[in-house]
């Protein structure tokens, strides 16, 4: 069953606006990033990694939604839910210089994201040797543990590329053209 597309933009920004919230303590806004920086590893959606630094927090906070190459965190997995967003937040707002974003809305097209989809397999690829190069890292057995939840990381990209975002991305699609959320049962385009 394909899930219908779920907007987060709208709880990211209550997220960030809660007087007294810990999303307001951050002190500077969390989504500066630019779109012409973006990491070209990010899926397609509202929420994108650019010039981040990769000092790995992002997996401790969302690791179901981000991975990072040697330098920039990315984001592999749009949220779909409130959780989910919340913990997309509290990824971006522990990276250091604030590069995440959350406009990909005002930048993505249809053609974009078809395209995005028909290149997957260099992507794939790409992950597919991090998580083996990650899953080698012995250097020093002290961070053994880290590299290995690298490698999950990449792997659970791999397996998101394989099952499960298609579908989003056909529910994305439906955003990007009539910007509201499909209903159940309304047909989504195709990629």
């Amino acid at each position: 069953m394909i899930t219908p597309y779920w907007d987060p933009v709208p709880t990211a920004r209550r997220l960030l606006s809660l007087e007294g919230s810990p999303y307001a303590t951050f002190g500077t806004p969390v989504f500066q990033g630019e779109w012409a920086n973006r990491n070209w590893r990010n899926v397609p959606g509202p929420f994108y990694g650019a010039d981040t630094d990769c000092m790995q927090f992002g997996r401790d906070h969302a690791r179901d939604h981000v991975a990072f190459d040697d330098f920039h965190e990315f984001v592999f997995r749009q949220p779909v839910n409130e959780r989910e967003t919340e913990a997309l937040v509290t990824a971006a707002g522990w990276e250091l210089y604030n590069n995440y974003a959350w406009d990909g809305d005002d930048h993505w097209t249809p053609e974009g994201v078809r395209a995005w989809w028909r290149e997957r397999g260099r992507v794939r690829e790409w992950a597919v040797a991090a998580a083996a190069a990650w899953s080698s890292y012995a250097e020093n057995p002290v961070y053994v543990p880290h590299y290995h939840d690298a490698a999950d990381g990449h792997r659970d990209f791999v397996a998101y590329i394989d099952d499960g975002l298609e579908a989003y991305l056909r529910g994305y699609l439906f955003w990007l053209d009539l910007r509201r959320e499909p209903a159940p049962g309304e047909a989504l385009p195709r990629l």
